[in-house]
């Protein structure tokens, strides 16, 4: 028998919840529907995915197996459902996605002169929706940080860039040339949901604020609330009157990829990343030492 994808939604709402009630509420349907529903989804695999009892709703091991898979195939069943609707349209559209800091212009550019009749798009991401994005057709080709869940996808390097420290116009470092991560030990800092702003992978012990994008970040740190951390390139781009940027040397480069759903075949998709991959040198020229040094100059001016 098929999986049906309704009761594969209505299945992972409730495992989200663990429970039926709000489950039901967030569907817009009857909880003794949803039941019916998870119960027929149980008899479909032959297995029971949900323990209920006096305790509430916990996961079977097969449950949280199929949690698991239904991530990337209701994104793909999703994926499909955009890329039929724009075929209907009868025009091609390519969406790029790419995170702060990094500029898909050489690539657009390179791409066009082989297919003039493919509109591109651009669009901002975030890092806890690069991977989502891709996954359900958002986007088709996204200009990615790492780490991201690969999942799914086919990741492919692209460059590296150094990392700079964000520090509030006043802090005793905000006029060295360049820093440590032992001389910020001990230091507030912004929590942010994309890992690679961490100067390690666990969880700061004095983690603060959570903070979603570059703009956010910026504003936190001018208050004095904690420091961050950004690509180089970043910097290039975003600059606050009241933030300085110093690069940290022992810091692991940010690593900029390219990705895109494993399961999208496309040769116009095919085309981009090859035009992505012959201008990533021209990218990467966004966060070099000239750049960086005027744009780090004028940064200070302000100040």
């Amino acid at each position: 028998m098929d999986l049906d994808l309704r009761k594969l939604r209505y299945f992972v709402a409730v495992a989200d919840r663990l429970h039926f009630g709000r489950a039901a509420d967030d569907l817009h349907i009857a909880q003794p529907v949803l039941s019916r529903q998870i119960r027929a989804l149980e008899q479909d695999l032959g297995a029971p995915l949900l323990i209920r009892d006096s305790h509430g709703v916990a996961l079977t091991d097969a449950g949280r197996q199929l949690l698991t898979d239904a991530g990337p195939l209701l994104a793909s069943a999703e994926a499909v459902r955009r890329r039929v609707t724009v075929a209907a349209r009868g025009s091609q559209r390519l969406m790029v996605g790419f995170r702060a800091g990094i500029t898909a212009t050489a690539a657009v550019r390179e791409f066009a002169i082989r297919h003039p009749d493919v509109i591109v798009d651009v669009q901002r991401i975030e890092s806890d929706d690069q991977a989502a994005m891709l996954l359900d057709g958002r986007i088709d080709v996204g200009y990615v940080r790492l780490p991201i869940d690969e999942t799914g996808l086919r990741v492919t390097p692209l460059y590296t860039e150094p990392r700079v420290a964000v520090l509030p116009a006043g802090h005793r470092f905000a006029g060295r040339e360049q820093i440590t991560e032992s001389d910020l030990a001990g230091e507030p800092l912004l929590w942010h949901p994309d890992t690679s702003t961490q100067p390690t992978k666990r969880p700061h012990p004095n983690a603060g604020y959570l903070v979603r994008g570059v703009d956010e970040t910026l504003e936190h740190v001018a208050a004095g609330r904690g420091i961050s951390f950004l690509a180089r390139s970043t910097a290039v781009f975003y600059s606050h009157p009241e933030v300085r940027y110093v690069p940290v040397t022992d810091l692991a480069p940010d690593q900029v990829c390219l990705a895109v759903a494993a399961s999208r075949t496309s040769p116009v998709v095919n085309d981009f990343l090859a035009a992505a991959h012959a201008t990533a040198e021209i990218t990467a020229e966004c966060g070099n030492d000239e750049m960086w040094q005027l744009a780090n100059g004028v940064a200070a001016q302000h100040g």
